[in-house]
C-alpha cells in the first residue's frame, strides 16, 4: 500500500465521522496531533471506547495507537453486525456512539443487536429519545424501514448514568435515491419529557410549560411524561426533555434539553420550546442535527441524483462535506434559496452494493 492511499488528517476534531467514511469507503486513515498540545495529550477515554466499539463491529479492521495516544491508524475492515455490548464512558452519552451505529449497521453482514450502557441524555451529544422517535425515521425516505427498533430499558442521568439501550437494525443490500425538498407545514408536535430519581411532577411541570410556549402556534401537542423509578431509573438524579415537530411531508425537526444543576424545570420547558421554533425556523426537510444523516445516506445511494433541502449549513457539516469528498470523491450541488432562506443539496451517488450482506 503507497503512502499516499492513507488519508491524512491532523486533530481531534470530527475523529467520529472520519472513521466512519474509512470502513464505508474502505480506504485507511490516519489522524495525528490528537490534542498533542494540550496538558493532557493524547485520546480521550469515550474516543478509545469508540474505537473498541468500531473494532467489535468489524472485521479485519487494524488500528495502531501511538504510545502517547496522540495518533490513530485504521485500517478498515468489513461490517459485520451482530450482537455487541458497549459500556459507554460517563465523558459522553450514548448518543455519541449510537451516531456510528446508526451509520455503519445497515451496511453489514448480518443483522446488528447492540446493547448499550452509560449516560442517556445530556447537552452534547444526541439524546436517545431524539434518535428512537428522529434518527431511526428518517432511514425511511431511504428504504430502511421494516425491523429497525430501539427500546430504552433504563435511563441513565448525567453524571453517573447507569442507562441501558437496545438497538437492533436490519442489513440492506443498497439505498434508494430521494427527491424530497418540500418541507411542507408542521402540523404537529409531540415530545417525552422524562424524569428519574426525582419528583414525578416535575415532568408534568415541564410538559406545561413547552405547551404554554407552543400551544400560540398549533394545537396538536402531545408530550409524553416518562417517569422511572428504582433500578430502572440509573445512578443519578437528572430531568430533561425531547421534542419533535412533523410536517405535512414527513419533515422531523427536533430539539431537546436536559436539566444542570440548579435548573428549574419550568426553565427547562420553556427553553425547549424556544429552541424547537428556533429550528422550525431554519426550514429544511431534515434538521440541523440530521444534516449529516441525509448526506451520508445519499452519498451511499445508486448512481444516480438524489436531492434535498436543508437549513442553514452548520460549522459541523460544511466539515462533513469537505470530507465526504476526500473519502468518496463526491462534491455536492449546493443552491441557496433566498426565499426560504434554504440551501437544495445535490450529489450522484457513489453506486454503494453492501456485498457483506447474505443472500437469504
Amino acid at each position: 500500500m503507497s503512502k499516499r492511499d492513507v488519508i491524512q488528517f491532523e486533530g481531534h476534531k470530527f475523529l467520529k465521522q472520519r472513521l466512519v467514511f474509512s470502513i464505508l469507503s474502505q480506504r485507511p486513515v490516519r489522524i495525528e496531533k490528537i490534542r498533542s498540545n494540550d496538558e493532557n495529550p493524547g485520546l480521550r477515554d469515550y474516543e478509545i471506547a469508540l474505537l473498541r466499539m468500531v473494532e467489535a463491529v468489524t472485521n479485519g479492521s487494524r488500528m495502531v495507537i501511538s504510545p502517547t495516544g496522540t495518533s490513530v491508524m485504521l485500517k478498515p475492515g468489513i461490517i459485520m453486525g451482530g450482537k455487541v455490548s458497549v459500556d459507554c464512558p460517563v465523558s459522553r452519552a450514548i448518543g455519541y456512539f449510537l451516531e456510528v451505529l446508526v451509520a455503519l449497521a445497515p451496511f453489514g453482514k448480518e443483522q446488528l443487536v447492540a446493547t448499550l450502557r452509560g449516560i442517556t441524555m445530556n447537552n452534547t451529544d444526541l439524546s436517545v429519545d431524539t434518535i428512537r422517535t428522529a434518527t431511526l425515521r428518517n432511514y425511511r425516505h431511504f428504504g430502511i424501514e421494516e425491523g429497525v427498533e430501539m427500546r430504552v430499558t433504563k435511563r441513565g442521568a448525567p453524571p453517573k448514568g447507569g442507562g441501558e439501550v437496545r438497538f437492533i437494525c436490519p442489513v440492506v443490500r443498497s439505498v434508494r435515491p430521494i427527491n424530497y425538498t418540500d418541507q411542507g407545514r408542521i402540523k404537529r408536535i409531540r415530545g417525552i419529557s422524562y424524569a428519574t430519581r426525582v419528583s414525578p411532577q416535575t415532568a408534568n411541570r415541564m410538559v406545561e410549560t413547552a405547551r404554554g410556549e407552543l400551544n400560540r402556534f398549533i394545537p396538536d401537542i402531545y408530550i409524553y411524561t416518562d417517569v422511572y423509578k428504582g433500578a430502572e431509573s440509573g445512578f443519578s438524579p437528572g430531568f430533561g426533555i425531547s421534542l419533535v415537530a412533523e410536517s405535512t411531508t414527513g419533515a422531523l425537526i427536533t430539539a431537546e434539553l436536559c436539566a444542570n444543576p440548579g435548573d428549574s424545570p419550568e426553565d427547562i420547558g420553556k427553553d425547549a420550546a424556544k429552541m424547537l421554533l428556533n429550528e422550525i425556523a431554519r426550514g429544511g426537510c431534515f434538521d440541523s442535527s440530521h444534516q449529516w444523516l441525509a448526506l451520508l445516506l445519499m452519498v451511499l445511494g445508486p448512481e444516480h441524483a438524489s436531492k434535498t433541502r436543508i437549513g442553514k449549513l452548520t460549522p459541523f457539516t460544511i466539515q462533513y462535506l469537505r470530507d465526504i469528498r476526500e473519502f468518496f470523491n463526491i462534491t455536492f450541488k449546493l443552491k441557496p434559496d433566498p426565499e426560504s432562506n434554504t440551501v437544495l443539496a445535490t450529489c450522484l451517488g457513489s453506486g454503494y452494493i453492501n456485498v457483506a450482506k447474505k443472500t437469504s
